[in-house]
């Protein structure tokens, strides 16, 4: 459980981020200079219930392990 970083309470994770007007989304990648190389996915969203802070993180943090193969 994500402890939210303003207030300390339990944060309501799973969520997701859409951008309005667009139906691409948002994806991660270690790789900037390339469209699908590095790519580790979307971010996951976690949203504090008591202050309305809002975390972003990465669901596979596997992927980010140095060496990885693809």
């Amino acid at each position: 459980m994500r402890k939210c970083i303003r207030c300390g309470a339990d944060m309501k994770e799973g969520c997701a981020i859409k951008v309005q007007g667009a139906s691409y989304g948002i994806v991660l990648s270690t790789d900037e200079h390339a469209w699908l190389r590095g790519r580790i996915g979307s971010p996951k969203v976690a949203i504090c219930p008591r202050c309305g802070e809002v975390s972003l993180y990465v669901a596979n943090i596997a992927e980010l392990e140095p060496g990885r193969t693809e």
